[in-house]
This record gives structure tokens, C-alpha cells and sequence, in this order.
């Protein structure tokens, strides 16, 4: 069956606090954030006072779909299609992580 006729709920995050810690640059607003485990990128983004839009915060909504700009992303949302993960051009930072020690975003 394809993945577009799909359609399933959740009702809980998909797990954001597993991972290793890693970087993350906010290239508009030129910082540098390091992202704990147990930490997802737009709460490390939010604490730092940078403004980013959020809904959900559980990867079901897309509201917060971030440009990716370096780096591999670690998708965790259910949002994004099997090829858009695959490009990498974009990721849910309420609920995804890094696979590089470094990650640049679009914020």
C-alpha cells in the first residue's frame, strides 16, 4: 500500500531524548546551541530565546519544518515522506535529531 494512503495517529512523541549530544548552528541568528539527550532541538532553540514556530511538539503537524542546511538529520517525525527525508533539505526540530556531531539549521 503506499505510504500517501496511509493515515495514523499518535499520541505521544516518537522519542526525542535518545541520542548522543550535538551542535546546532541557527544560521540567521549566528548562534551555536549544543542539544542535550533528553532535549529536542526546539526546546534547546527556545531556551536560547530564538523564536521558532511549534504546534504539535510531538512530529505529527509540520509546523515546525526547518530548512537543513549541513548536516544529516535524524527524522523522528511523521511527517515527512521517505524521499524528503532521504534529501535531508528539511526536518520537524520538535521531535528529530542529529546523526553528525554538527548540525546546521535555517533559523
Amino acid at each position: 500500500m503506499p505510504g500517501s494512503t496511509v493515515h495514523f495517529e499518535r499520541f505521544q512523541p516518537a522519542g526525542t531524548a535518545t541520542g548522543e549530544a550535538f551542535e546546532v548552528r541557527l544560521a540567521r541568528s549566528g548562534r551555536t546551541l549544543t542539544v542535550p539527550p533528553g532535549k529536542s532541538i526546539l526546546e534547546a532553540v527556545e531556551e536560547a530565546g530564538v523564536e521558532a514556530l511549534s504546534s504539535c511538539r510531538t512530529g505529527t503537524c509540520g509546523t515546525c519544518e526547518t530548512a537543513v542546511l549541513g548536516g544529516i538529520p535524524d527524522h523522528r517525525d511523521d511527517v515527512l515522506s521517505a524521499d524528503e527525508r532521504a534529501s535531508g533539505d528539511a526536518m520537524m526540530i520538535c521531535t528529530s535529531r542529529s546523526l553528525t556531531p554538527f548540525l546546521s539549521l535555517d533559523i
